[in-house]
């Protein structure tokens, strides 16, 4: 069955001169380049529009910027003569008088694009910036509007402003007959106020209200996509640095120049991610400046063995040789509570020699002939996930009409994760540590240095797309 046609809802963004409307467009729809925004009046001259779409492409919101309303009294003298002494014609009636005159195009050429944008429009949004006072100026505003017969929502920006005056905002709006306001702050909106604005027009809007019902879901649904994304990027990263290994001789030269190739790698694999993430939630470079990750605490020596796992598969390591048979056999641990998860040991000891394991062999081979292994420590991977938790925590609350840039030292780690088993999701839930149940899945990946694509030789593998999914659903949930 064919679906029925969307016809969009059409608003006109309205306002007194530099009060936010250009913002408040990038913000809504998540593009910080729409128009021009700058800290002087009359930045935008004429009206420009853009399309809201569905996560499936459909327009189902038109957004018309228009010009700051500057001389709305004279405008209001200018109808009033326009009109006979014993005429009475209503509001829109009235507008069209002035859009049909000579000083439509002239003096109120500006005020006129404005009026004329509303009369065409489902409704208008009126962007109030509330550290600006009440006056005169915006009561005429708002009655030249009201006039339009539109039905109108004040929009309160800058909200979080220490210097606003959003409830003597709301007094005058209510003695003005507009009792439904929506905060909305353009810098940092709040994550449901997209939401809040849907409603409130549905109110307004009733004849359009399952349109509205279905951007509100439409919204939400790309919302929790985007947080979605954000936690399979970082499950890839912390996949990626936790299967990172590099062998190296025991020599201490060597070893220092192996560590700076994993720091540059791991480095370079954490602005991959970042910058993802920007492109991911649309924001650009300059957002969040790249800045290095003080990567400290290396795994020194071939961790993922010790004498005890060894012992398990029956292999000395001084001598070389294993014994007893291994067909069939499951590795599980092999050190240090590494849980490896299950991979089969295939062969079995024939002539003292073990046959099996894959790529455990070669590894075992260069840690008999006294080579060692070089990881990245948990602490690093702990710094890892939580920088790009809180990146992507921030990025989810900025809006798009923000101008500074994210310091990394202000983030902070989310302030929820996903509870796990004692001591641990408490300090879990503070947001202090990743959860629990994310280190048996890195430690799976450190048996797996094929699986980091940042290693000597990645290799698809679906066992780790598994664990990438199950990774990024904790993510998700510490987000």
């Amino acid at each position: 069955m064919t679906e029925p046609t969307i016809v969009p809802i059409d608003l006109a963004v309205v306002g007194h001169t530099n009060t936010g409307k250009t913002s408040l467009l990038r913000t809504l729809l998540r593009d910080p380049d729409f128009g021009e925004v700058a800290d002087q009046p009359g930045t935008t001259r004429h009206v420009e529009s853009a399309q809201l779409l569905t996560e499936d492409g459909l327009p189902i919101l038109i957004l018309r910027d228009t010009p700051g309303l500057e001389d709305s009294m004279a405008v209001l003298d200018a109808i009033d003569r326009l009109v006979g002494p014993d005429e009475r014609p209503d509001g829109p009636e009235r507008i069209r008088r002035l859009l049909e005159s000579p000083e439509a195009l002239q003096r109120f050429e500006q005020e006129a694009r404005v009026l004329a944008t509303v009369l065409e429009c489902d409704a208008a949004l009126y962007v109030v910036d509330v550290r600006d006072p009440v006056l005169a100026k915006h009561r005429d505003e708002l009655g030249l509007l009201a006039a339009c017969g539109r039905p109108i929502l004040p929009v309160l920006n800058f909200t979080h402003s220490v210097n606003g005056q959003s409830d003597a905002w709301r007094d005058a709006l209510a003695r003005l007959g507009l009792h439904a306001t929506v905060d909305f702050d353009t810098v940092a909106p709040a994550l449901d106020g997209e939401a809040q604005m849907i409603d409130r027009l549905a109110l307004m809007l009733d004849r359009r209200a399952d349109t509205l019902a279905r951007l509100r879901a439409d919204l939400e649904a790309q919302r929790l996509r985007r947080r979605v994304d954000a936690a399979r990027l970082i499950a890839e990263l912390l996949m990626d640095a936790a299967a990172l290994r590099l062998l190296c001789p025991q020599d201490s030269t060597d070893m220092a120049t192996v560590t700076v190739s994993l720091r540059k790698r791991t480095r370079e694999r954490e602005q991959q991610c970042v910058q993802a993430l920007l492109k991911r939630y649309r924001f650009s470079r300059a957002t969040f400046p790249h800045h290095p990750l003080p990567l400290e605490g290396e795994r020194w020596g071939m961790d993922l063995f010790n004498p005890q796992a060894l012992k398990a598969f029956g292999i000395q390591v001084g001598k070389g040789l294993a014994t007893g048979a291994m067909a069939g056999a499951t590795i599980d641990a092999f050190t240090g509570g590494l849980s490896l998860g299950t991979a089969t040991l295939l062969g079995a000891a024939v002539g003292g020699l073990w046959q099996g394991a894959h790529q455990w062999g070669k590894r075992l081979i260069g840690r008999v002939a006294g080579h060692l292994e070089i990881t990245v420590d948990d602490p690093v991977l702990q710094l890892l996930g939580l920088r790009q938790l809180a990146l992507a925590r921030a990025l989810e609350r900025r809006g798009h009409a923000a101008w500074q840039p994210i310091d990394g030292g202000t983030l902070t780690p989310p302030a929820q994760a996903l509870d796990t088993e004692g001591e641990g999701a408490t300090r879990a839930a503070q947001g202090a540590l990743l959860p629990e149940a994310v280190w048996p899945i890195l430690r799976e990946a450190r048996g797996h240095p094929e699986w980091s694509s940042i290693g000597v030789a990645p290799v698809a593998d679906p066992r780790r797309d598994v664990l990438v999914a199950r990774l990024a659903a904790l993510l998700d949930a510490a987000l």
